[in-house]
């Protein structure tokens, strides 16, 4: 597993996410995408689709139940909607990360913190989740039809005895990361709004640092591979896929 700092010599870029913004990019089969809550709180919004055939994409429903889970953390991997995976989670600090809960809209935006437009505050304009999608999917030759239930990754949502979902406010502290090991060619499409279910009434949105590096091709005994049986059939999957390229 990769918490332990990464070594300078496999980096190959690095950028800031400020908060509310959004960025897409491929990460290439044998890297990784390390992804660091620099000042704690932030909230991630991930989606992910195969770089080649975009139609195949992240599934929320195939992912949780293929690994008996409801939330994402180290050992486990996203799942396409073709039973191949797209990335796998070498490593956590956080422990867990929502995947239920969506992203903002903009109603949801104006009721919480009131409307800011950029005529009047600039770079300090109000965004939202649903908003950043669209933006940078457009930029792939997507839209409204290819958005699907995202990962958030730095936030927790536990639900309780009664079915209630309730945010754990600081649930991510500064420094906390998590990486992101691409097993075949991946479009990664991030956007970095606070958690819709964010109790905060101040809007103030928390940057992320992204880190792309060389990684380790999953071993036989990866976590990833043998973390339950499911997985190792979806890597049989992604290998039988890339012999076909």
């Amino acid at each position: 597993m990769t918490d332990a700092p990464l070594n300078p010599s496999r980096i190959v870029h690095t950028e800031l996410l400020p908060g509310a913004r959004n960025w897409s990019f491929v990460i290439r089969r044998g890297f990784a995408l390390r992804l660091t809550d620099r000042r704690g709180g932030a909230n991630c919004s991930a989606l992910f689709y195969n770089a080649h055939e975009k139609l195949e994409r992240y599934n929320m429903a195939d992912t949780l139940k293929a690994q008996h889970t409801a939330f994402l953390t180290a050992g486990h991997v996203c799942y396409s909607d073709m039973g191949r995976i797209l990335v796998s989670i070498t490593g956590d600090t956080c422990g867990w990360h929502d995947t239920f809960c969506g992203v903002s809209d903009a109603a949801l935006v104006r009721e919480r913190f009131g409307v800011a437009r950029y005529q009047e505050a600039r770079n300090a304009f109000l965004r939202n989740g649903r908003e950043l999608f669209l933006i940078e999917l457009g930029k792939w030759g997507l839209g409204r039809r290819d958005l699907v239930a995202n990962v958030n990754f730095f936030s927790k949502v536990a639900v309780d005895e009664t079915g209630v979902m309730r945010f754990e406010p600081g649930h991510s502290t500064p420094g906390d990361h998590v990486d992101l090991r691409a097993e075949m060619d991946t479009l990664v499409v991030l956007n970095s709004c606070p958690h819709p279910l964010d109790p905060a009434t101040e809007w103030s949105p928390k940057p992320v640092d992204l880190t792309i590096y060389r990684a380790d091709p999953a071993a036989e005994d990866d976590p990833c591979r043998i973390s339950c049986p499911e997985n190792g059939r979806g890597f049989a999957n992604t290998a039988i896929y890339h012999c076909q390229l």
